[in-house]
């Protein structure tokens, strides 16, 4: 780790997240060098930045459980105040990993999220069911509740996927040219794992970019409500760090109980056992698939979703 300054943001700290405990050797073609998830500290923000841009930060579990070690790092230093959540490169994230080299399904990783066994090693919905309910609803739902205020940077594509990662922001701070969708009823799958539409989209835009599969822009999830600010692309940083350093004035604890509060309001409002009650209708959708197709998503990967939508 290195320490350097950069202008006018107080010390960085820099480094790779620690690395996450796994068996099985790293995926063919995927970097060794590469790290998934880049961490750095600016004075009292906490930089968090998906680091897979070669494949528009596509969520493997290697970055889901690097992910998870850079916001418990942030979490625990005192200093942090406020942490932004950035995507390198023209893209925020594709969203879940169904198709590149790092693709790593069928790999053992030490877990936090929920109390289960292991999907490795296990059959058909059992495996799927398994590995779902930790790297993605449980994950999410550990970062939902991460006691200081998390901003999304968004640009470019927030996809799928990726949704659920921004969904669990506190607030999102998007560039005019960001573009949201959900198209993952195309795979005969009734929305991502961590479902929260009716909350951040409510039911009416729900259902259409659900039944569509379309995607909206910036102003639209701004209309919404789900998106709090939209800035030109060039100011999208400068933007997100403004708002970040406004609220890192704040009282620590007092922003987690205002965080808390609203979180408990949602959940009273029947977010999580709503999300409980859907995530068992994903997984039929993809025990029906398997079924019928031979295959839990249908046969379709991030290649062939893209030209269904055209």
């Amino acid at each position: 780790m290195t320490d350097q300054t950069a202008a006018g943001k107080g010390p960085v700290r820099e480094g790779p997240v620690a690395e996450t405990p796994a068996t099985g050797e790293p995926a063919a073609g995927e970097p060794v060098a590469e790290e998934p998830v880049r961490y750095e500290e600016r004075g009292a923000i906490a930089v968090v930045t998906l680091n897979r841009p070669r494949y528009r930060n596509a969520q493997n579990s290697a970055m889901t459980y690097a992910l998870d070690a850079a916001f418990a790092r942030a979490v625990n230093t005192r200093d942090v105040a406020v942490i932004v959540l950035a995507g390198a490169g023209d893209h925020f994230s594709a969203g879940h990993d169904i198709g590149t080299p790092g693709r790593d399904a069928h790999v053992s990783f030490d877990r936090q999220a929920v109390l289960w066994w292991d999907h490795v090693g296990k059959a058909g919905a059992d495996a799927r069911y398994a590995r779902e309910m930790e790297v993605y609803l449980g994950m999410c739902r550990r970062w939902r509740e991460i006691p200081k205020p998390v901003i999304a940077m968004i640009q470019g594509a927030c996809i799928a996927g990726a949704l659920m990662l921004a969904w669990v922001c506190d607030l999102i701070v998007a560039a005019d040219d960001a573009f949201f969708a959900d198209p993952v009823v195309r795979m005969g799958i009734p929305g991502v794992e961590y479902f929260a539409h009716p909350w951040v989209l409510g039911p009416r835009f729900a259902k259409e970019a659900l039944f569509t599969g379309d995607r909206f822009d910036a102003q639209r999830a701004c209309q919404l409500g789900m998106v709090n600010r939209v800035v030109p692309r060039a100011e999208l940083e400068a933007a997100t760090f403004a708002l970040a350093e406004r609220i890192a004035t704040m009282p620590a604890f007092g922003l987690a109980l205002a965080k808390r509060a609203v979180n408990q309001c949602e959940d009273l409002m029947g977010m999580r056992p709503g999300m409980d009650s859907v995530f068992g209708l994903h997984h039929l959708a993809h025990s029906h698939n398997a079924e019928v197709s031979g295959d839990s998503l249908a046969g379709l990967d991030a290649r062939s979703m893209k030209k269904t939508g055209e």
